[in-house]
């Protein structure tokens, strides 16, 4: 019996997939495939506790397939050059109508998908690919000039008036026809595949499955978008929607998130704000698209590449760590080290630490994020780290360089959030707990490790000096 495959990647779910939709439509039998790539994966620095959430989800998309007669095999190769071989088996010996997958959009991911689409052609296979990640496709948006947008303001505006025409999310497919395959010789069990080791405690802080994702985007529309401009700053409290790592996985849509945001009622700040966040994480991935030397470790501003960067390995193990002296960056790396997550001002706030106070290289922070985010997303990630580093597209003026200490007392002016993850320090007042002091410090805690003024004029220089080269 010919029948349709479906090759999952970054899209785990049924609702608004575009592939299974698709393949769903022929009215033929459907099978499915995953391929595990662990050393890929270790190349790509994929965090153990993202991979492990891949596991999770992978369990409950197959039994989610399984209620459409859809039965998802798993298969193990070393890297993505294996894999245009391990298609062309599975399409011979499965007698395989056509391959329905959504793209992607790294760098060689479209490498590993070019090189299965020549194969494909070479022996007359069929394929169909769709866009799915986006709100809207690639090279879709362009500045009147017809180039890339490189500032965020007119990109969002662009994009919101785009919206409102061309927006489409996909149903979930009806069941399909029974269909049963032979085991191949590079075919697993779920279980078999090369999976990390994680912590268990993380599983109810992040929950697997498509209807916990779809669950949570409900709950935030509940109670906390409506105080999303005012709390959204604060990590202290669950004022954002924290479905990054569902988003970043394919567990729930980018479109199903903005399709809630238009059916909440109408468009006030706080829903318009959350818009934005969406629309930055388009932002950088149209970024990726347009420039792919930011998937390559290369600054999107060339001319950065000459920062004189400082090499300090026991500053950058300190940052890593969270044993800086400083509270607020110590509590919330060790956010990241505990939880796999951490909030997002505080992401702008440790980026910037380390590439201004410390001027050590973006790129290795931006590594040490990506090998402990359950939501880390190259081109978020990367957007990120050279927005705080002002070596990307719309970046942060060089000058404007966040102070840990005051943003600390702005955004946890009680020091709640401090407290939760540096319980060394809870005995200290408000006002104390920001940046302690000799007399008060406990001994475990360990001292400021760099003076913030003189690091703020070091920082200053080494970009007015990059600044005077390129001129």
């Amino acid at each position: 019996m010919s029948q349709q495959l479906v090759w999952f990647r970054n899209d785990l779910r049924i609702k608004d997939n575009p592939a299974l939709f698709h393949a769903c439509q022929a009215e033929q039998a459907v099978t499915a495939i995953y391929i595990a790539t662990p050393h890929q994966w270790q190349k790509h620095d994929d965090a153990a506790v993202k991979i492990d959430f891949w596991r999770r989800n992978l369990f409950e998309l197959q039994q989610d397939l399984a209620k459409l007669n859809i039965q998802l095999h798993f298969f193990e190769e070393d890297s993505y050059q294996q894999i245009p071989d391990l298609i062309a088996t599975i399409f011979q010996q499965w007698q395989i109508n056509q391959l329905y997958f959504n793209q992607e959009y790294q760098a060689n991911e479209q490498q590993r998908d070019q090189a299965v689409m020549e194969r494909c052609q070479k022996i007359g296979l069929s394929y169909q690919h769709y866009h799915d990640q986006l709100l809207l496709p690639p090279a879709s948006l362009r500045t009147k000039a017809g180039t890339p947008f490189k500032v965020f303001t007119p990109f969002s505006k662009h994009a919101r008036r785009h919206l409102l025409n061309s927006f489409h999310i996909y149903p979930a497919p009806e069941p399909c026809k029974k269909t049963t395959v032979d085991k191949l010789k590079h075919q697993c069990d779920l279980r078999e595949i090369s999976w990390p080791t994680v912590s268990k405690s993380l599983y109810n802080f992040w929950p697997a499955g498509e209807q916990k994702a779809i669950a949570r985007l409900a709950e935030f529309f509940q109670q906390p978008i409506r105080s999303y401009q005012n709390n959204r700053n604060l990590p202290a409290v669950l004022g954002t929607s924290r479905l990054s790592p569902y988003l970043a996985s394919g567990i729930i849509s980018i479109r199903q998130c903005w399709q809630a945001s238009e059916q909440y009622g109408e468009v006030n700040t706080d829903i318009h704000i959350w818009q934005n966040e969406l629309l930055w994480r388009e932002f950088y991935k149209h970024t990726l698209i347009d420039y792919p030397q930011v998937s390559r470790h290369k600054p999107w501003k060339i001319q950065t590449e000459q920062i004189e960067w400082r090499h300090d390995g026991e500053q950058l193990s300190a940052w890593q760590q969270g044993k800086t002296g400083f509270p607020l960056i110590d509590a919330a790396m060790r956010q990241l080290l505990t939880q796999g997550w951490m909030h997002n001002r505080l992401r702008m706030i440790v980026a910037m630490f380390l590439t201004k106070h410390l001027l050590i290289d973006w790129r290795l922070g931006e590594r040490w994020f990506m090998q402990h985010l359950i939501d880390g997303d190259l081109a978020a990630n990367n957007g990120g780290w050279q927005w705080c580093a002002s070596t990307g597209t719309d970046a942060v003026p060089y000058f404007r360089i966040f102070n840990p200490v005051t943003q600390s007392q702005r955004f946890d002016p009680k020091g709640t959030f401090i407290r939760h993850y540096l319980p060394e320090l809870a005995h200290l007042s408000d006002k104390e707990i920001h940046l302690p002091n000799v007399k008060n410090k406990p001994e475990n805690y360990p001292e400021p490790i760099v003076d913030l003024k003189v690091c703020r004029i070091r920082a200053l220089s080494a970009f007015k000096k990059l600044k005077q080269n390129v001129n």
